[in-house]
């Protein structure tokens, strides 16, 4: 029984976990904010990738919008096309949606189904253009799809763990998003 009351006062102090801390009421989710998550997914840019072997397209950290209706974010990232074959870079900006997924392997929060809304780049030439119509799409789901938002630190899923909690759902919200703790299924 102390063992319990400690894991449960130590669960009401971890930072991610929200739960009422009354009685014995165990911590049921993580959350993180729009802000946080903003933060850790702007430290991975920016980034360049190869577009038809001929230019680089470069993506900065990207302004997060949380689709609570949709389960889904909303990621607007500024791009910037350049290559050899272009007297100029061109300034533009990949719109997409996607929603996430767990991942227990890495405990990491994961895009999944990106959708690119669109891929625009201010005043491109016609043909540079038509092939960012054809390509634009495909690179915007390639670049994210299965993109690592955020990491958990193993000390931040240690306390559910221990009492036989696991990720499950995640929901977002109007201020972030919430990663229900489930109970371990039997084994």
């Amino acid at each position: 029984m102390q063992r319990r009351r400690f894991l449960l006062s130590a669960a009401c102090a971890a930072p991610l976990l929200t739960t009422a801390c009354s009685g014995n009421t165990l911590p049921r989710e993580v959350s993180m904010t729009t802000q946080q998550l903003q933060a850790k997914v702007g430290s991975h840019f920016p980034k360049s990738y190869p577009v038809a072997g001929l230019l680089q397209l470069q993506l900065q950290g990207p302004t997060l919008t949380m689709l609570p209706d949709r389960n889904q974010i909303q990621a607007v990232l500024p791009a910037v096309l350049a290559g050899s074959v272009l007297k100029q870079s061109f300034q533009g900006h990949l719109d997409v949606s996607f929603g996430l997924r767990y991942q227990a392997s890495d405990r990491t929060v994961r895009a999944q189904q990106v959708r690119v809304n669109v891929l625009q780049i201010d005043d491109a030439p016609p043909a540079l253009s038509d092939m960012l119509v054809t390509y634009g799409p495909r690179l915007g789901e390639q670049v994210l799809e299965n993109f690592v938002l955020y990491q958990l630190e193993e000390k931040d899923l240690a306390l559910a763990d221990s009492v036989g909690l696991q990720p499950g759902a995640i929901t977002i919200t109007p201020q972030g998003l919430t990663l229900a703790l489930d109970r371990k299924a039997a084994s």
